[in-house]
């Protein structure tokens, strides 16, 4: 397996759209129902913009492929407050965090089915804690789907609470407020 991380550029978004589909309906389907997968990525999953504009979001790309390498995962960390959330999330908070109290949120992890569990998600994570260590914070949070919880869980991150996203029409998506105190 060949696999490079590297930051997302404004050119990815087509492909990331497609990648984040495919995850969100191939991975997260034991946890969610069908209803609630699709209102989620209506309202909730998604690009969010400000963290290519950042240069907090990172892709993953299958190398072997070239000349035409493949994403096959993304995944950021942001120095704003949203917790999560794509462009077309409601609920977005995106004020400059302070590293110095506050914790850098990690954000849109999502890998292809045809990659899980292949180490992705960890090469990912591992490069969103080093930026932001390096930006000066010292805790992260994340609002994990049911989905991520083990996998965030064995990165030595801690349940803080359970949250509801809402989606409309009565739908929710639980979430869990994920943390750690301690980045590297």
């Amino acid at each position: 397996m060949s696999v490079r991380i590297r930051l997302a550029e404004t050119c990815d978004i087509p492909l990331l759209r497609e990648l984040i589909e495919a995850s969100v309906r191939g991975l997260q389907a034991n946890d969610y129902s069908a209803s609630q997968l699709e209102a989620a990525l209506r309202t909730v999953y998604g690009v969010d913009t400000q963290l290519i504009s950042d240069g907090t979001y990172f892709a993953a790309e299958e190398t072997a492929s070239t000349p035409n390498p493949v994403l096959v995962g993304c995944g950021g960390w942001s120095k704003r407050k949203t917790l999560f959330g794509g462009d077309q999330f409601a609920g977005r908070e995106d004020s400059l965090l302070d590293p110095a109290r506050d914790a850098a949120k990690i954000r849109a992890f999502f890998v292809h089915p045809a990659w899980a569990r292949r180490g992705i998600g960890t090469m990912i994570l591992d490069a969103c804690e080093a930026a932001a260590e390096a930006a000066g914070f010292h805790r992260l949070e994340m609002g994990a789907t049911l989905t991520g919880v083990p996998f965030y869980r064995a990165k030595g991150y801690i349940e803080l609470e359970a949250v509801e996203a809402p989606m409309g029409d009565g739908l929710t998506l639980p979430i869990v407020r994920m943390g750690k105190s301690k980045i590297g």
